[in-house]
């Protein structure tokens, strides 16, 4: 597999949360192509080992750490495990994340399900960032790419903590963008539209016909083509990019 991709990433480690499926585990198996030894982090150990599995068998050198992205204190020691393991992390992309209960009007929203929502979308993505600027700062280098979602630029009507999280997704990567601009450091987020995943599958019918007959294109996304952009954000070529949020939405967005 890893002939059919530029080696762009070869000597480099990457480490993707949320990785054990869907858009994580896609770009991990991307960035693992292109010659990274790709470290994937995820809450459910049963699955991450199923993913290293499929990795492996791909040729694509990988290594796995249970960890709950909510969880501060885990999450500084698992991204300090793997600086003191290779003596660097070169990338970090922050896919881990979760829709909550959709389909619902704001005022029917479970203030429980927002704050959990928030929790791993905002907060999680907060903790792994703050974890890894430090390695990356010591090092003159470094990529992070964040997954937002288009519904953090347009908003999505009944999905109003996941908007609100990746609409401050957005905000904290242009933030963290010019804040690290002259340091060799990029942060910058890609935003996708519907694509069919095991986290869309999950959600009600009609939730996901709303978000698909937005689309131009008249249908989903593929894994491969979100990967494919954070592929070319996590790569040195984009280095003049920072604080920008990348489209993947099929003509949904287009600024």
């Amino acid at each position: 597999m890893s002939e059919q991709f530029p080696q762009r990433f070869a000597g480099q480690v990457a480490l993707i949360t949320g990785a054990a499926q869907g858009i994580g585990l896609g770009i991990a198996r991307r960035l693992g192509a292109e010659g990274a030894r790709v470290v994937l982090l995820d809450r459910s150990a049963g699955q991450l080992q199923t993913a290293a599995q499929t990795l492996a068998a791909q040729g694509i050198a990988q290594h796995t750490l249970s960890v709950d992205v909510t969880l501060r204190d885990a999450v500084e020691a698992a991204i300090g495990s793997v600086a003191r393991q290779w003596s660097r992390i070169d990338v970090l992309v922050t896919a881990a994340g979760i829709t909550g209960k959709t389909n619902l009007k704001t005022h029917e929203v479970d203030p429980g399900d927002f704050d959990r929502v928030l929790d791993v979308n905002l907060r999680g993505m907060f903790f792994c960032i703050r974890a890894v600027l430090p390695h990356m700062l010591a090092a003159g280098y470094g990529r992070i790419v964040n997954i937002a979602s288009i519904s953090g630029k347009d908003g999505n009507a009944g999905m109003l903590a996941y908007s609100t999280s990746k609409a401050a997704v957005i905000g904290m990567t242009k933030v963290v963008g010019k804040e690290y601009a002259g340091t060799g450091i990029t942060c910058n987020a890609v935003a996708p539209a519907v694509v069919r995943t095991a986290l869309v599958d999950a959600m009600p019918p009609e939730q996901v016909r709303y978000m698909t007959d937005k689309i131009p294109m008249g249908r989903t996304g593929e894994i491969e083509e979100v990967a494919a952009v954070v592929a070319f954000a996590a790569s040195r070529e984009a280095g003049f990019t920072t604080g920008f949020c990348f489209d993947a939405s099929g003509g949904r967005a287009v600024y």
